[in-house]
């Protein structure tokens, strides 16, 4: 926790509170189904909580910011993202019912109104996002191929409108496909050894009729 202050220090007293509570719900979770492996639970606040907010540090998201969270797991990167950004709208979505289940419960007892999370795959969902997020789900060239007709159409961000992508080592190879792709050192951000080969992706999508 005092991990998020040190990067975050501008918290409000709910916001606090909620990046508090995460500990104890994810370990409560964890104890009943396996959400975050076991070796990484003992450093949830950097390995999950930190690692999710790196987003925030490449584009800080305008009130009424519309981000859907694909393959969110046990709630990363939307649950910290959503904490930290109250005033946007958060969609996570993954195919596995009971992480969905885990995400709804957290998101409830933290008092996240601005969660909705469901049960879906990437491809079946409705509706346009100002950024679609996610955790390494899958390579690059299959994610563009589920969400590339889910994005807004008017910017009003710094970044254009597209994916914020969370993936580790060494991508040339994987974004060769995609030249607009910008990629940002996380160890840039956070002064930790765990973020040395981490980065953020941003590929910006054009508006899809």
């Amino acid at each position: 926790m005092n991990e998020i202050l040190k990067y975050f220090p501008e918290l409000s007293g709910v916001q606090k509170d909620q990046f508090q509570k995460l500990e104890e719900l994810y370990h409560d979770w964890n104890s009943k189904i396996n959400v975050i492996s076991r070796k990484d639970i003992d450093e949830l606040y950097t390995k999950h909580v930190l690692h999710s907010l790196a987003i925030a540090k490449i584009q800080e998201f305008e009130p009424g910011t519309y981000v859907l969270d694909v393959g969110t797991g046990g709630g990363f990167p939307g649950i910290p993202l959503a904490i930290l950004f109250p005033e946007t709208r958060f969609y996570l979505i993954d195919v596995i019912l009971k992480k969905i289940n885990v995400v709804k419960a957290v998101a409830e007892s933290l008092g996240l109104e601005n969660v909705k999370a469901e049960q879906i795959r990437a491809e079946n969902v409705k509706g346009d996002y100002d950024f679609i997020v996610s955790r390494a789900v899958t390579n690059m060239l299959d994610f563009v191929s589920w969400v590339k007709d889910k994005i807004k159409k008017t910017n009003k961000h710094e970044l254009k409108n597209g994916i914020l992508y969370l993936k580790g080592g060494d991508l040339t190879q994987e974004l060769a496909a995609f030249p607009k792709a910008t990629e940002y050192n996380i160890s840039e951000f956070f002064d930790n050894e765990f973020f040395e080969t981490k980065k953020v992706v941003h590929l910006p999508l054009k508006f899809k009729l």
